[in-house]
């Protein structure tokens, strides 16, 4: 028998395009607040629930020492839940229709610098056997591209074309984009690929990047390498995949690039999701003009 919860998995997966990351991560807050309604208000379906009854659990998340932030994303799920109820007509009202998020501060993500890319790549610059030679170019792709982690990771042989000078990435929700690459980087590809061809065992054979093992790259293998590089050359406390990848979107506002360009080549389905980027180039901006305005002189 299929359940509510089986459908509204389904729905996500078919219809909303979401990874398994995200549909288990959804799945497992709506069975934790299933059981918490159990508990408490002795209820076994979510089905048809009051705002009442979502607050209580808020509450008892905040209680446990939650975040605002991680309650929010529980929250999400939620909604997302109940959308498709209505969608699907099983309930007419919302229970959260009028509930506002809890407050979260603000995390600044801070850029590596231009000379701190540039540090990064002179400790690059004479690479040697296959893992340096693929690491150099993980770098290089992250802040050419501004490309996100999983993408990288999930980067196919056939997705690279060499004539061209791009790759094809496959975003959130299965979005699909052509991200243009520099031939001083595609440079670096042509060199990976030797080393590739030169590993005794490969055995995800469809993936761009492999381990010396011949596997598909991991999260943290690719985060750890990152990290490696740039605590060499940055005092900075965050240094991650999707730091260079803010690094990337800052860097090419701060020489000229329009948002519009930026967000295309980021994948972001809205201009507010790009906007948070254009602090720094605000900053760039602001002390150019305080160079250059006479009244400043």
């Amino acid at each position: 028998m299929v359940t509510t919860l089986d459908a509204f998995r389904d729905y996500l997966q078919k219809e909303k395009k979401y990874s398994l990351h995200t549909v288990v991560a959804y799945t497992n807050d709506l069975i934790r607040f299933q059981s918490f309604n159990k508990i408490q208000f002795e209820q076994e379906s979510i089905d048809r629930v009051n705002y009442s009854q979502i607050r209580s659990w808020i509450v008892l998340l905040a209680d446990e020492g939650m975040s605002n932030m991680s309650i929010n994303r529980k929250v999400a799920s939620l909604k997302a839940f109940y959308r498709f109820l209505l969608k699907t007509k099983q309930i007419d009202v919302n229970p959260l229709l009028k509930h506002k998020a809890l407050k979260t501060p603000k995390v600044l993500q801070v850029p590596f610098s231009e000379k701190e890319v540039v540090d990064v790549f002179n400790l690059t610059q004479y690479p040697e056997g296959f893992e340096e030679v693929r690491n150099k170019l993980i770098v290089e792709l992250f802040y050419s591209t501004g490309m996100r982690r999983a993408e990288l990771i999930h980067l196919k042989i056939n997705d690279v074309n060499l004539v061209d000078c791009t790759v094809k990435v496959l975003g959130k929700r299965n979005k699909e984009r052509i991200l243009p690459v520099l031939p001083i980087v595609m440079k670096q590809f042509s060199v990976y690929v030797a080393e590739r061809h030169g590993l005794e065992v490969i055995e995800d054979s469809a993936y761009f990047f492999l381990t010396k093992k011949g596997v598909k790259l991991n999260d943290s293998l690719v985060y750890r390498l990152i990290n490696s590089y740039f605590s060499k050359v940055s005092e900075k406390v965050k240094k991650s995949p999707h730091v260079l990848r803010h690094t990337f979107a800052t860097h090419l506002l701060n020489n000229g690039a329009d948002l519009n360009s930026v967000k295309e080549l980021l994948g972001h389905s809205s201009l507010a999701s790009t906007q948070i980027y254009t602090h720094s180039s605000l900053s760039e901006l602001k002390k150019v003009y305080e160079d250059a305005h006479p009244r400043n002189k």
